[in-house]
């Protein structure tokens, strides 16, 4: 049985009921803390002394939160759009060679980049 479930980063969330689950202490009676799967009403059940008290049976959900579910979906439009090019390059010539330009332009820039960022770097002869 999970005892808990905590979110661990910034993008998991975790929701559901907070009801803890108990059993009486020990009464002296016997049987206390026999559990057994009620094929009846479909619950885990524990005898308390008295009583079967179901345990929780709240449901957890796991998921993303929003942001990490906007990320996933702008990284799987991304993909599709390089899938496509990437399709359309091996046909195209022409769409091959603008590819290739990109490419080299995205090179060009982290070149660039690079320099700016740089100790010493003389930002007027990079500017042309």
């Amino acid at each position: 049985m999970i005892k808990n479930i905590m979110a661990s980063g910034r993008y998991i969330t975790v929701s559901g009921n907070s009801s803890g689950t108990y059993i009486n202490g020990y009464s002296g009676l016997q049987g206390v803390g026999n559990m057994r799967y009620n094929t009846s009403s479909q619950n885990t059940e524990v005898f308390d002394g008295n009583n079967w008290v179901i345990l929780n049976t709240s449901i957890t959900s796991i998921g993303l939160n929003s942001d990490a579910e906007s990320l996933l979906d702008w990284a799987r439009e991304k993909r599709n759009e390089e899938l496509e090019l990437e399709t359309l390059a091996k046909e195209y010539s022409s769409i091959n060679d603008l590819v290739n330009d990109i490419k080299n332009k995205k090179d060009q820039i982290s070149m660039i980049k690079t320099l700016i960022k740089s100790p010493g770097h003389d930002a007027d002869n990079i500017k042309s």
